[in-house]
């Protein structure tokens, strides 16, 4: 990509630094702490008329409890089908079902566990941030080629390679308080 001003240059760095910050979120909604959440269904794809389709497309996904999901699906004949596909998941719930609803019970974290999560998270943490670093870089050159280019002052360059930076240094810090929030959340019994 190359940007015509450094203005277009700091666009793209926001909104690929946002997007890294996103695909972040969503890898840790799928981490399980423990807690009954739909998210963590995410990754189960059941088949729908040949289509592999999330679950939460396929049926109504609650939480009555701390620890339990109810998938209600649509179609009840599609419920020896979820069941299967939850279980091939290999997410760690107990599964049970009636006919109507599956019920999924999560079952508490064990300390071991709970630390293994937690390396896990720091490891998404981490590619986050390399990711960000990316994108940095990929900025970087791109204003060093507008100065290159005479396309900008060196002022500006100097102006706009610090501005990136702070947008660097502030998305950095956006994914460290992810990372201790969920580390707290894995951590609290």
């Amino acid at each position: 990509m190359s940007a015509k001003t450094t203005e277009e240059v700091l666009e793209v760095l926001e909104r690929k630094m946002d997007s890294a910050i996103e695909s972040l979120k969503r890898e840790y909604a799928a981490v399980r702490t423990g807690r009954a959440t739909p998210a963590i269904l995410d990754p189960v794809k059941v088949d729908y008329y040949g289509t592999p389709t999330p679950v939460s497309q396929v049926g109504s996904i609650s939480t009555p409890e701390p620890q339990l999901l109810v998938i209600n699906p649509w179609d009840k004949n599609m419920i020896k089908d979820i069941e299967r596909e939850l279980q091939r998941a290999n997410l760690g719930l107990s599964l049970s079902q009636d006919g109507n609803i599956i019920r999924a019970v999560i079952p508490p974290l064990t300390e071991e566990r709970r630390k293994e999560l937690v390396k896990s998270i720091k490891k998404m943490g981490e590619d986050g941030k390399v990711a960000i670093r990316n994108v940095r870089r990929e900025a970087n050159e791109n204003i060093k080629k507008l100065e290159k280019d005479k396309q900008i002052s060196q002022d500006e360059e100097k102006s706009t390679l610090e501005l990136t930076q702070k947008r660097t240094d502030a998305h950095i810090e956006e994914i460290n308080e992810l990372m201790n929030k969920k580390e707290k959340e894995l951590m609290t019994v």
